[in-house]
């Protein structure tokens, strides 16, 4: 049997969960193998370094550390701004996912806290700083 490696097209399904055992995500719900190109950057460092060298049919759990996942939480793209700066038809609430326009781009920001006023918006990747377990099947080779 080959084992997938850098360049293979590999079909596979996951489970993703937090240290804390709670599921943030998993292709089996959706019933759709995610399908991804090995050595190409298209997933986090730590789950292509685990499909990498699997046979098809194979299974296994991984930890991936929160450096090999989504990185550490940066402070600099955590900001605070005031709620007149919201459009009328916006009420922030903490939880709230938003788009904000920054140097021409759009970029996704999740509000983490409201302080009277202010409201903190947080543009790190919502798994940033969190050390992740993977349950993984490669289900196919192309």
């Amino acid at each position: 049997m080959s084992k997938a490696k850098a360049g293979d097209t590999v079909h596979v399904h996951y489970t993703g969960t937090l240290t804390d055992g709670s599921e943030f995500d998993s292709s089996r719900k959706r019933n759709q193998p995610l399908e991804f190109t090995l050595g190409q950057g298209q997933m986090i460092a730590g789950f292509e370094k685990a499909v990498n060298g699997m046979v098809v049919g194979e299974s296994k759990q991984v930890n991936i550390s929160s450096q090999e996942a989504y990185g550490e939480v940066k402070k600099e793209m955590i900001m605070e701004v005031s709620k007149s700066e919201f459009p009328d038809n916006i009420t922030p609430e903490v939880g709230q996912q938003l788009a904000v326009n920054t140097q021409g781009q759009q970029v996704p920001v999740t509000i983490t806290e409201i302080k009277g006023d202010l409201v903190v918006l947080d543009a790190n990747h919502p798994l940033a700083g969190k050390d992740l377990t993977f349950d993984i099947e490669l289900v196919k080779i192309a």
